[in-house]
């Protein structure tokens, strides 16, 4: 019995070495170096190679090694394939850590702030206490939580909303999407988590942002389709929105003429809020490879109707 790793190369050799410590009856092999594909029962990847039937028959279970699985064409799988999300802790702590410097960051106008520095112009401005700013958060899953438990710390006023109704300790919860625009009213910085579906793709547009407080602020957190980007542009450019960070984008990297590498009201970063490492991910992997042998269901086994 084999195990194929697809995915960075370079953690590959972390994870091979893990598995022969922790589990040497699974073979551990690493893309393109199939072997026999007939052996290989399990597929830990960030991408589902094609033709994924044909050249993996006897495949038991798809492991995600991400948070979310939007990368994925589940139409392509094969029905009966389970397929899992990573829940590694990693993840959940990078994402936290993310959020909280890119909340901070806004709530104290750092963008502001650079854009002085390059200017060199010596000017404060009015410090808004946290209790004051008004944070919400779209999605409501583990992350979601975690972020809000985060935040909770630093006092600021929390509001989440989701697909399907919540209660969560400190935050004000809406559901729904005749919910969403009395969750919006009440942002002053909106943090977006929400796995990226058919229902999703887009939803951060000129409509929603229209919706915001004067001066809202955007934190974009979880894939790059679910932004419109020129309605970002235009919100920006009137005044309405006064900044964003974007950790994620339609095209990565975007391409050199991109307006948003030089605007000055908007901070990207590579895609790095968070990052399954080995050495924390090994353990959840290891126990749903297990789970499977005993015939019990997959932590993080994704519904392939909702698409998370």
């Amino acid at each position: 019995m084999a195990l194929l790793y697809k995915a960075d190369p370079q953690r590959g050799a972390r994870w091979r070495q893990l598995f022969a410590e922790h589990a040497p009856d699974i073979e551990f092999r690493q893309w393109p170096d199939t072997g026999d594909p007939a052996d290989i029962h399990y597929l830990a990847a960030w991408q589902a190679p094609d033709d994924l039937a044909t050249l993996l028959p006897n495949l038991k279970a798809l492991l995600a090694i991400s948070a979310g699985v939007d990368q994925l064409n589940l139409h392509t799988l094969p029905p009966e394939l389970p397929v899992a999300r990573m829940l590694d802790p990693s993840i959940t702590a990078g994402m936290c850590e993310y959020a909280t410097w890119a909340v901070l960051s806004l709530h104290r106008d750092m963008l502001l702030y650079r854009n002085q520095q390059q200017a060199m112009r010596w000017d404060e401005h009015t410090l808004v206490p946290a209790g004051q700013r008004r944070v919400g958060i779209m999605g409501l899953g583990q992350q979601g939580q975690a972020i809000a438990r985060q935040l909770q710390g630093l006092g600021f006023a929390l509001s989440g909303w989701a697909r399907s109704a919540h209660q969560i300790e400190g935050v004000e919860c809406f559901a729904g999407a005749q919910q969403l625009p009395a969750f919006l009213q009440g942002c002053d910085i909106l943090i977006c988590l929400l796995p990226l579906t058919a229902q999703t793709r887009g939803i951060l547009d000129g409509r929603l942002f229209e919706q915001l407080p004067q001066g809202a602020s955007l934190i974009n957190m979880g894939r790059g389709g679910h932004l419109v980007e020129a309605d970002l542009l235009a919100a920006l450019d009137s005044g309405h929105l006064a900044g964003a960070i974007l950790d994620v984008m339609q095209q990565e990297p975007p391409v050199a003429e991109h307006p948003f590498w030089h605007h000055p009201r908007i901070a990207m970063t590579p895609h790095i809020a968070a990052m399954t490492h080995p050495d924390s991910a090994f353990a959840v992997l290891l126990d749903n490879i297990r789970r499977h042998q005993r015939g019990e269901p997959l932590t993080g086994q994704i519904d392939r109707h909702t698409g998370y």
